[in-house]
């Protein structure tokens, strides 16, 4: 599918290159050079998906996912960066970002994250789209999941999710109780992409318990199958059934 993306990198024989790929793949692109540019580009078009350095001048990458989450805009975002630390790859993902690729990287690697996101975006506009079968809002407990309309509520109360929290969140809810491994959830972010962490997954699930969770470091709903994976169960069931 051809789309409209946003390369934010100050690197100009960078930039230049992951144009030059993109655009050989039918999409129109736009450079920035700046955090702030990016910012500007995306709150003025809407890309399909921004391709974003870290450490950029005047707003860097992790700055410009974070105010775009804040603000609720959900465009896909690729990190690219050149710390090789764990804690700072998933920094980006605890802010937002959707992947990330650490310098030096394959384009052919860049190419194929680049059509998993767009996939992944145009599955997740053409079920939210009017016309769209309704696949049925799952409910576990008060927490609702709506996957036609991307949307999560806890007691009505609407919770934001990044795509990639939803995606497990989702995948969880359609069968509470069911223990899910890593790799099953990986599966659901990722396909079956090799590049990717398992603590990617862990990252998700931390975050999605400082939303769905009362108490986020005890946790009664999203539980932690040690030496499995995770499950998501309705606290209150416990209860109903608990003898009197």
């Amino acid at each position: 599918m051809r789309a409209n993306i946003v390369i934010a990198e100050d690197d100009v024989k960078q930039a230049e290159l992951v144009r030059r790929y993109l655009e050989h793949e039918g999409h129109t692109v736009t450079v920035v050079e700046d955090g702030l540019a990016a910012l500007e580009q995306v709150r003025g078009g809407e890309p399909d998906l921004l391709v974003l350095d870290v450490m950029m001048p005047r707003a860097d990458g992790l700055d410009v996912v974070r105010i775009l989450r804040a603000e609720g805009r959900e465009v896909p975002v690729l990190m690219l960066t050149a710390r090789s630390t764990e804690d700072d790859l998933l920094l980006g993902l605890d802010l937002g970002a959707d992947d990330y690729m650490t310098k030096p990287f394959s384009p052919r690697e860049l190419m194929a994250r680049v059509r998993t996101l767009l996939r992944r975006n145009r599955r997740t506009v053409e079920a939210g789209s009017p016309a769209a079968v309704d696949d049925g809002v799952l409910s576990i407990g008060t927490l609702t999941v709506d996957p036609a309309r991307h949307e999560v509520t806890d007691g009505g109360t609407p919770v934001p999710c990044t795509p990639g929290e939803f995606r497990i969140l989702a995948a969880l809810a359609a069968e509470p109780d069911r223990v899910f491994t890593r790799q099953r959830l990986l599966e659901e972010l990722h396909g079956f992409d090799k590049f990717v962490s398992g603590r990617t997954v862990d990252v998700h699930i931390m975050n999605l318990r400082k939303k769905i969770e009362p108490v986020p470091r005890r946790p009664a709903r999203l539980l932690t199958v040690f030496g499995v994976g995770y499950k998501l169960t309705d606290p209150a069931k416990d209860i109903r059934h608990a003898p009197r």
